[in-house]
């Protein structure tokens, strides 16, 4: 079968807009905002043509994390770079894992707490979360001296997000972050 080119282009450009769109409600109001008849009427499409392309608000919001994932992937490279040493390096990819966290709220809660259809840890996950994990790995796999660099990444992720989750829920005030980030970050740069 042969395809058009444009007729490609124009699906491509409104799947683009549906989840961009999806995005900006979410990070405004947040994700249960989010509905297919309130894009529908957003984007002037009706809500069949949504649905010619997501399934529903699930597969919207696993567009969106994919994106989310392609983003955080390439802000923790940047940070990872900038900094000198093993310590340097972990404390600018924590640093900036938090400041991907609270400038797109809505967006860390598709990709890390809100129930998904993505498959995650696993050798049919998608690229963008494998290549979110792999900018981790860069920085941590390093510095894991003697244990295995995935389970060590693990871990750090895991206390980083526990962090950012504790602190966005304020159950740990949020002036103490640079204290508990450098608390972190000592703790895994000694390397295993």
């Amino acid at each position: 079968m042969v395809t058009n080119p444009r007729r490609e282009r124009d699906r491509s450009q409104r799947e683009q807009l549906i989840v961009t769109t999806a995005r900006e409600i979410a990070e405004e109001e947040g994700w249960e905002a989010v509905t297919t008849r309130r894009l529908a009427a957003k984007i002037e499409y009706s809500q069949p043509v949504l649905y010619s392309h997501f399934s529903g608000k699930g597969a919207i919001m696993a567009a969106a994390a994919l994106e989310g994932c392609t983003e955080m992937a390439a802000d923790m490279r940047k940070g990872a770079r900038a900094g000198e040493g093993s310590r340097e390096a972990l404390l600018r990819l924590a640093e900036n894992y938090f400041d991907f966290a609270d400038r797109k709220p809505a967006l860390y809660d598709a990709i890390f707490t809100l129930a998904s259809e993505l498959s995650f840890a696993s050798p049919d996950s998608p690229e963008p979360l494998k290549d979110a994990f792999g900018a981790l790995l860069e920085v941590v796999g390093p510095v894991s001296g003697e244990d295995d660099p995935g389970l060590y990444t693990e871990t750090f992720w895991a206390a980083l997000h526990g962090l950012v989750t504790l602190e966005r829920s304020r159950r740990l005030p949020a002036d103490a972050r640079t204290e508990r980030i450098g608390m972190l970050v000592d703790r895994f740069a000694v390397g295993g």
